[in-house]
């Protein structure tokens, strides 16, 4: 298995939540992170290191319950976790590898707005949303990010417009490009 890819770090975490704001705030006073940016109201990027986001809060539509037993799109708790991964041709590599694994890829390769890293989404056997990742924009001291609200558009979904993806794109209506 030498085409087997080969993560450098677990990386972040997106969460589902039910409001975003008091989720935000919970994490920012009670937790300590601190806000990268925004998509709108939808979601929030927020870090404790020098990666972009350490964790990403996605809001859900309201009246969703509490537990369930099985990952479903848009019921609240984990959307995804990730692993770091080293370049777009490692990420390209292992598209390809759990493709011929027969493994479901859900989104990806592409490139997001918010952190600028690229992706690559896909099931485990339990049906739990795995991530591999590369290039995150880093905060340090030398390079300094300013917190941005981003349009709720497909520029900040993927900034390549799905011309990478490996399986077919999600329903996303006409492109936005700047």
């Amino acid at each position: 298995m030498s085409n087997r890819p080969k993560p450098q770090r677990i990386g972040h975490v997106v969460l589902n939540v039910r409001d975003l704001r008091k989720s935000v705030e919970f994490y920012t006073k009670m937790v300590g992170l601190e806000v990268s940016d925004y998509i709108e109201d939808q979601m929030a990027f927020l870090r404790c290191s020098v990666d972009h986001h350490d964790l990403a809060l996605a809001q859900i539509p309201p009246g969703h319950p509490l537990h369930e037993q099985t990952y479903r799109p848009g019921r609240p708790g984990l959307e995804h976790f990730s692993y770091q991964l080293g370049s777009l041709e490692e990420i390209e590599a292992a598209a390809k590898y759990l493709q011929e694994q027969g493994v479901p890829i859900v989104r990806g390769v592409g490139k997001h707005g918010p952190g600028e890293n690229l992706f690559l989404v896909f099931e485990d056997p339990d049906g739990n949303y795995c991530e591999f990742y590369a290039e995150m924009v880093q905060v340090t001291p030398e390079q300094p990010h300013t917190p941005r609200v981003w349009p709720n558009d497909l520029h900040a979904f993927d900034q390549w417009e799905f011309e990478r993806f490996v399986v077919p794109p999600p329903d996303w209506g006409p492109a936005k490009t700047d």
